[in-house]
């Protein structure tokens, strides 16, 4: 009895672990979102500060790598929802702003950028 329960407990830890799991292909398109957003001219603003994009990138993979390490990120557009449009410690909304346009959400900004990328279909493809 006791090895059937400690089996079943193991196999549900097992599937709970892998089912909380970001998919290689997800962790791709979020890689080439935050190249995409590296190599862009535009600056990000997050709790009052503009930041150079290679800067933002940093931080958000840093956002990612806490969400990955708990099993808390499955998606890309939860990525973008839980780690890359506000700031966990002040809730303020992070911005990107592109040349001399106006300020946009970042969240607004990742989303569009993963459409063209899917629409393109270079998010799948990224290294």
């Amino acid at each position: 009895m006791k090895r059937l329960l400690l089996f079943l407990l193991t196999v549900t830890l097992a599937a709970a672990g892998s089912a909380a799991s970001l998919s290689p292909a997800a962790r791709a398109e979020i890689d080439a979102l935050l190249s995409r957003l590296q190599t862009s001219s535009c600056t990000f603003n997050r709790n009052g500060t503009w930041y150079p994009a290679t800067e933002a990138k940093s931080h958000l993979l840093r956002k990612l790598k806490y969400l990955e390490d708990r099993g808390a990120v499955q998606s890309t557009e939860q990525f973008i929802e839980l780690a890359a449009s506000t700031s966990s410690t002040t809730g303020q909304p992070y911005l990107v702003k592109c040349g001399s346009g106006a300020p946009v959400q970042s969240g607004t900004w990742l989303l569009s950028q993963l459409q063209g990328m899917r629409a393109s279909g270079r998010a799948r493809s990224a290294p």
